[in-house]
């Protein structure tokens, strides 16, 4: 058993390609049970308790899209992310008619993929970062950051920044020197993962790199792929 106690279902018709998620996935603590079609999935999703299921749309015997409906049959709020070789916007909108929480085109960046059963998994839970939520000061670099009030200090000038500022770089001050997923800051901020709330995040990392800018010890990392990354030497929360 993972050391997380995090139990994925893996749905994937192609047994080598199955076998490598599956051990990747393993090897990041998450317990893993493979099958390689959608009657053996059903059948193993009703006998055990799974946290998240991966499925391979295109699958023998019960397609992926199938399997999924019968899941939120026995789970509305089962989380679920497709994978497909095809990129065609109909199965898309279909796989997210359903429910599905993600929907990843193969090939994909294995580690990516890791990133989006983090966030999702976290948002189900409650996102456990909101546990933070209670700081109400930050020192980022020469930086005081007072997100309560939206106000960010340095060398006696302040900054008032729009509410999306404040709740972006509290969030990044939450994940200092750490990665902030971007799946995680667009469903806590703009509630949607979409192209165009994407482009919106980009914007405000923009602006928030022009307030930091004075100290030279700061800077917001982009991390392709994943998100971004808040680095600040001796930054610490109070």
């Amino acid at each position: 058993m993972a050391e997380n106690g995090l139990h994925i279902l893996l749905a994937e018709d192609d047994p080598n390609f199955g076998i490598v998620l599956k051990d990747y996935l393993e090897l990041h603590d998450y317990h893993v049970t493979l099958c390689n079609n959608g009657c053996q999935a059903i059948t193993a999703y009703r006998k055990g308790k799974f946290d998240l299921c991966i499925l391979d749309v295109m699958m023998p015997e019960k397609d992926g899209f199938t399997l999924a409906r019968e899941i939120k049959k026995i789970d509305a709020n089962a989380p679920l992310i497709f994978l497909t070789a095809k990129s065609m916007k109909e199965d898309m909108l279909e796989g997210f008619r359903i429910g599905a929480d993600d929907y990843i085109t193969k090939p994909f960046d294995s580690e990516v993929l890791l990133y989006k059963i983090k966030a999702i998994l976290h948002r189900k839970a409650g996102a456990p970062v909101a546990e933070k939520a209670e700081v109400t000061d930050f020192t980022i670099g020469q930086y005081q950051f007072q997100p309560n009030f939206r106000l960010l200090h340095i060398n006696g000038e302040t900054h008032k920044l729009s509410p999306k500022e404040a709740e972006l770089l509290r969030l990044l001050c939450q994940h200092l020197n750490d990665v902030t997923p971007r799946e995680v800051a667009l469903q806590r901020i703009w509630h949607e993962d979409s192209y165009f709330t994407a482009r919106s995040m980009d914007v405000y990392i923009a602006k928030l790199r022009k307030y930091l800018r004075e100290d030279p010890a700061v800077e917001i990392i982009n991390i392709h792929g994943q998100g971004y990354r808040l680095c600040a030497h001796n930054g610490v929360m109070l």
